[in-house]
């Protein structure tokens, strides 16, 4: 026997009324398009439901496709039955001890009629199916309160439906429900990380990525691929804008004083992010910035950075522990290819000390020796973008065994 569906349940979309027509839209069209590799597998609605016609495929490797979706609360392979009494208790018992395996454990058996017309009661089907698991399960128990497992039984006017596997989703809001915003992808921990965040709030994201050659190698500007083609598998394709950043860098380490090369550096950043935001149609920045985790990442610095600016910076990781951040950076699959030792261009060019409360108008003066629109506008219009895409690579190969 084979599982025939399997049924999806909603994550935060559920309550969001009016608009929520078009929340299950959009989450249908990314579980479609994150089963394009299973031929014949098909989908379908009803209220509060998608569908998912396997035609044959393993409900695991459904499972393992549609898992990094986000907007799923849960999901469940289901078998659909006759809506008879043998077939129920003989489907039941197979889906049980399909869920338990050689493991001994409770159960408890939910039957819901939406067909009114079926001639027993939900609660006479409760005992009719219960007693035959408990009378074919001698190392099983019924517990109606913490069932291990519960078996769910809903009897339609079409078919009746079973299931009691459960996989938890990764919830949140279906990506592209909220709008688009971009990320300022580096090669470390931390941006990464806060992407995936943003996408779990159903943002779409691109991402800039700032590569300072001959200092940066092909190995570094290579990480940043790397991470966005992670970071597709939980939000489809991203576009990758890798700005040329040496002149910039140059200028600044000529003209500025040390300790406010930082703050100057990520001024620029922001300029040049701004400015392809504007041009994508993008409404906010995504920074992995943390508070307190660097000298550029206190309110003050932040204050300093954000005045060449009045567009929204999201900060998804502000608040979070550095333990933290790493062991969902290892959850996500980004953490292995973040810690490859090739150095970015943040990293390339500290001074010897950094202003952990620098003066904005302090930053400005300097800034006034260098030609600042000059230096944004060539950068942002020299820039390289690709479209990343998942398949493009045998990335997959590295996060295949996080779910």
């Amino acid at each position: 026997m084979k599982y025939d569906f399997m049924l999806i349940r909603y994550a935060e979309l559920a309550i969001k009324g009016k608009n929520r027509k078009k929340f299950e839209q959009i989450l249908e069209k990314n579980i479609r398009q994150a089963l394009k590799p299973f031929d014949g597998a098909k989908t379908s609605r009803s209220f509060g439901r998608i569908f998912i016609e396997l035609n044959g495929h393993e409900e695991e490797k459904i499972a393992e496709a549609i898992k990094p979706v986000y907007g799923i609360y849960s999901f469940s392979p289901a078998v659909r039955s006759e809506s008879n009494e043998k077939a129920m208790q003989e489907n039941a018992l197979w889906m049980l001890n399909d869920a338990f395996g050689e493991q001994h454990g409770t159960f408890k058996v939910s039957v819901r009629r939406t067909d009114k017309t079926y001639p027993v009661s939900s609660q006479e089907m409760n005992h009719v199916i219960g007693g035959y698991l408990l009378r074919n399960l001698t190392d099983k128990s019924v517990d109606v309160h913490d069932p291990d497992v519960e078996v769910n039984v809903e009897i339609r006017e079409d078919a009746t439906y079973i299931l009691c596997k459960r996989y938890e989703g990764m919830k949140g809001l279906p990506v592209g429900s909220s709008g688009k915003s971009l990320l300022m992808l580096s090669g470390g921990l931390d941006s990464p990380v806060a992407g995936i965040y943003a996408l779990k709030k159903g943002v779409t994201l691109e991402a800039v990525h700032f590569h300072s050659p001959p200092y940066t190698n092909d190995r570094a500007k290579k990480k940043a691929e790397d991470l966005a083609r992670v970071m597709t598998r939980y939000g489809g394709r991203i576009k990758l804008h890798t700005v040329s950043f040496t002149e910039i860098q140059k200028a600044i380490r000529q003209q500025i004083p040390d300790n406010y090369e930082i703050t100057v550096t990520r001024r620029f950043m922001l300029r040049i992010a701004e400015k392809i935001a504007e041009e994508t149609g993008a409404k906010a920045v995504v920074t992995g910035e943390s508070l307190g985790q660097v000298a550029s990442q206190t309110l003050e610095s932040m204050h300093a950075i954000n005045a060449v600016t009045a567009f929204p910076v999201l900060r998804p990781l502000l608040t979070a522990e550095k333990l933290d951040i790493v062991e969902d950076a290892k959850k996500f699959g980004t953490h292995d290819i973040s810690t490859r030792p090739y150095d970015d261009c943040c990293t390339i060019f500290l001074p010897s000390e950094s202003k952990t409360k620098p003066k904005p108008e302090k930053a400005a003066r300097y800034e006034s020796w260098l030609d600042i629109e000059q230096f944004v506008a060539e950068a942002v219009s020299a820039r390289e973008i690709q479209i990343i895409d998942a398949k493009d690579s045998g990335i997959n190969e590295e996060i295949s065994e996080l779910f």
